[in-house]
């Protein structure tokens, strides 16, 4: 089997490209773990807005029994009863 020895330059050349595959090899994980950490939020903040929903539902229903069907001006604090 023969050897041969590589130049200087491409010994450089070599080890540059061995670099920049570690870098990006770190930066790929990097990018995974923040798409984990944003769809775990999206989930959380989904869930949040179920509640939010679900609490607009209960809360315009106890008015309308209250109060009737009308529109409310939060400004004032009143509700104009529909006809």
């Amino acid at each position: 089997m023969e050897k041969k020895v590589l130049t200087q330059e491409e010994i450089q050349s070599l080890k540059k490209l061995q670099i920049n595959q570690a870098n990006i090899i770190t930066a790929l994980g990097s990018v995974e773990y923040q798409l984990e950490v944003l769809t775990l939020q999206k989930q959380n903040l989904k869930i949040e807005l179920q509640k939010q929903l679900e609490e607009e539902t209960k809360t315009s229903e106890e008015l309308s029994k209250k109060y009737g069907e009308g529109n409310i001006d939060l400004e004032k604090g009143e509700i104009i009863i529909l006809p």
